[in-house]
Order: C-alpha cells, then structure tokens, then sequence
C-alpha cells in the first residue's frame, strides 16, 4: 500500500499533505524534526490518510488534495473534526 496523508501542525495549526509506503515511519519522522519541509512545525497529529494499491494514484490523489478543490474536499470530510480542534 501507498498511503496519501494529512498532518496538521499543533504549533502552527497548518496543514502538510504527503505520500509514503510507510505511514508510521514517515508520521515519526515529521514528529522528530526529520522532514525538511516541516522540521520546526511539530508537534503533529495525524488527521486523516487514504490507502491505494498503486503508487502513481497515490501521488496524483496528493497533487489533488493541495489544490482548491481539494483542500475543500477535506474541509468537508473533516468538517465536523476540524470545528473540534479550532
């Protein structure tokens, strides 16, 4: 499995949007400041992810989910989440 995922930043409430065939390993990474990208943003939790059997579905579902449209998909499926966490 190729997992598309959503951190969100407890420092800054930002959210970063990534792909990794190792979803434990990569969320402790950002945890530990091993990321560049997102090295002083942590702490993170990790607020939703997608499974997909292919690698290049995995990368395009990441690429969509930065976009507008997007990024309004997850304020939807998270909507009730996010008015949780503020």
């Amino acid at each position: 499995m190729v997992y598309t995922y959503v951190i969100k930043s407890k420092k800054d409430n930002k959210f970063y949007t990534g792909t990794t065939s190792d979803l434990r390993k990569r969320f402790r990474e950002h945890n530990e400041g091993k990321v560049i990208s997102t090295k002083n943003r942590g702490p993170f939790e990790l607020i939703y992810y997608e499974g997909c059997t292919d690698k290049e579905d995995a990368f395009t579902r990441e690429r969509y989910l930065k976009t507008g449209m997007g990024k309004r998909y997850l304020n939807n499926r998270l909507k009730r989440f996010l008015s949780l966490t503020g």
